[in-house]
């Protein structure tokens, strides 16, 4: 436990009373509609939109789950989450505009719009359930259980203690605020977030147990955790962390903030936009910050707490009020904050509060937007005015919080929650991602992939089938598993498709003239639209797809040089570091000449 100075404790409060002000100050023009509630208008610029799904996507338990990962697999282990960086490119070059021009409220409304029926209906409704309520609370109870380590450690605090303080707060400024509190907040957070991250990346590394850079990069303990590639020679690891995570893992499965073929609260800040460039910017800007340059702080903390704390004894006997259900590996990090000095303790938890709630009312309001415009306006009330949608809104806001926080105090660590997210939904991403440019794929596609991934998954999870397939004594590696869920998932959503009938004519021509997709998978559809003297196609320049995936593949190598030379800037290896580096140059170069195509297509 920490002995806060004044000083902390004035900028603690400070940042809270800050939040606590916006949303009441944006509360008054938020209220006015459902649309302003959730979406801002559709006025928001990208650099504002691009800066809050990076503040979104840095939560608290965000460097717990780095530090678990680097503690526990190295710095290479962390290709787990590197790989959706393919996925996110992808959204900023070929789907970002597709979205902007459907002009939904919601990703979720998307099905009624591509599907027709009562399966459309069904879809849509229950993956409002699905993804607003039952993943959302995962994922909102991974930040909270996090927040309630560092409470734990830092400042002593009993769990619900944690909860009540920290959520207090979040769920009034985000029911008053909604969507426009939630974003003018995350610009300030971020801020303080980062600003919080590197200077206690700084100061822990100057540690005399540490003795700097220098010295712990040589450390016995840490230099097996350095290689930002797995180890060649050990086939497991590299199947593992590489093989999977790049081949199959960024595209099979579904993850909130890297969703294939976009969704979510990155979705909910693409509908949101002025135009699509401006959706295509802020995805693309929050791509480059997410991965190429904020990992790095947490990743340098991780590796000094392993000199500090070698194991999981050492952080146990230093924090012996740290139950053993919440003891992990996750738990470092915050271990390493209470090291820290005065004025720059107050700023790291100010950032850290910064984050907490800055993730946690993004889910907030992205669930609160399903539950309303997906599941109370279209099974409930059909006719519920503006008022009411917006108080219904603020309502499930509150309960989404209270459901949380009461899964978090039972939850162990993050790293096991984000396994279980990543098996639920594998399987399901390639869907996706055809959806948009293969006429074939129907509801009832998504719904066979949503129940077969899930159900596959608890069999596995919760039953004896997975110790009886996978690990030393099963039919297949451990690795197989994931590659197993997609394969079966996707088998079987394929034989459906073809099983049940093809969506009814009007509704495909009503989805194409609307987003104008483009590409081969829907040539059949637009031949027999001319035929019937229907013109549906009204794009007048090539089709941008294959310019997007180049851009994709060239804005991937650009990130990817990015975050491999700031780690060799930082390990010292200069000539590796000033290769990557001109590699950048030269694919930043190429990237804005493709970006400038990709502009002309979509203006």
């Amino acid at each position: 436990m920490v002995d806060l100075s004044t000083f902390d404790i004035v900028i603690i409060i400070f940042f809270f009373a800050l939040t606590l002000f916006i949303g009441i100050y944006v509360s008054k023009q938020s209220g006015k509609s459902a649309s302003e509630y959730f979406l801002s208008g559709r006025n928001m610029p990208w650099w504002l939109l691009g800066v809050s799904m990076v503040a979104t996507t840095f939560s608290t338990d965000t460097p717990n789950l780095v530090t678990d990962i680097v503690r526990t697999n190295g710095v290479s282990g962390n290709w787990v989450w590197w790989a959706f960086l393919i996925t996110g490119l992808l959204t900023v070059f070929v789907y970002a505009k597709l979205w902007r021009k459907s002009k939904v409220n919601t990703d979720i409304e998307f099905y009624e719009l591509r599907y027709g029926g009562p399966a459309a209906k069904f879809l849509r409704g229950f993956r409002a359930v699905y993804l607003g309520i039952i993943f959302n609370i995962l994922a909102m109870s991974a930040v909270t259980l996090a927040a309630i380590k560092i409470g734990g450690i830092m400042l002593g605090l009993q769990p619900w203690e944690t909860v009540i303080y920290a959520g207090v707060i979040t769920v009034i400024f985000s029911a008053l605020g909604g969507f426009k509190g939630v974003v003018y907040t995350d610009f300030i957070l971020f801020f303080t977030a980062m600003a919080g991250a590197i200077g206690a990346a700084y100061f822990l590394v100057g540690l005399p147990e540490v003795g700097g850079l220098g010295a712990l990069l040589q450390n016995e303990v840490v230099s097996s955790k350095l290689s930002i590639l797995p180890d060649f020679n050990d086939t497991e690891a590299m199947i593992t962390l590489l093989i999977i995570p790049l081949a199959v893992q960024w595209w099979s499965s579904w993850y909130p903030g890297a969703e294939p073929g976009g969704g979510g609260y990155i979705a909910q800040r693409m509908l949101a936009a002025k135009n699509e460039n401006h959706a295509i910017g802020a995805t693309f800007f929050f791509n480059i910050m997410h991965y190429a340059l904020r990992p790095w702080p947490w990743i340098i903390v991780a590796l000094a707490s392993l000199v500090v704390f070698p194991d999981l004894a050492s952080i146990q006997e230093t924090f012996p009020n740290v139950t053993d259900d919440k003891l992990g590996h996750d738990l470092a990090y915050s271990a390493m904050l209470t090291k820290l000095p005065h004025g720059l303790l107050g700023l790291v938890l100010a950032s850290l509060v910064a984050a907490y709630m800055s993730t946690i009312s993004t889910h907030l309001n992205w669930g609160s937007s399903y539950i309303v415009n997906d599941f109370y306006k279209q099974q409930v009330n059909k006719t519920a005015s503006e008022k009411e949608l917006v108080r219904i809104g603020r309502i499930s806001t509150v309960v989404l919080m209270v459901l949380s926080a009461l899964l978090a105090l039972v939850l162990t660590n993050a790293l096991q929650l984000f396994d279980i997210i990543l098996m639920f939904g594998a399987g399901t991403g390639l869907i996706f991602i055809l959806r948009w440019f293969w006429w074939r794929i129907n509801a009832w596609s998504e719904i066979t992939a949503m129940f077969v991934s899930g159900i596959i998954s608890v069999l596995i999870h919760f039953t004896g089938l997975g110790d009886y397939l996978f690990g030393d004594e099963g039919l297949m590696p451990l690795w197989a598993r994931f590659p197993l869920i997609v394969l079966v998932t996707t088998i079987i959503w394929l034989l459906v498709t073809f099983m049940t009938r093809p969506e009814k004519d009007d509704i495909l021509h009503k989805f194409y003239a609307k987003t104008q997709p483009g590409g081969p998978g829907w040539n059949s559809v637009l031949k027999k639209a001319k035929s019937n003297g229907i013109e549906i196609d009204q794009e007048t320049e090539s089709w941008s797809v294959p310019s997007g995936i180049l851009a994709m593949l060239v804005g991937c190598i650009l990130i990817y040089s990015v975050m491999f030379s700031t780690g060799n800037w930082i390990y010292g290896n200069y000539d590796q570091a000033l290769m990557l580096s001109g590699l950048a140059l030269v694919c930043a170069w190429v990237l804005i000449r493709l970006w400038k195509k990709i502009k002309v297509n979509i203006l």
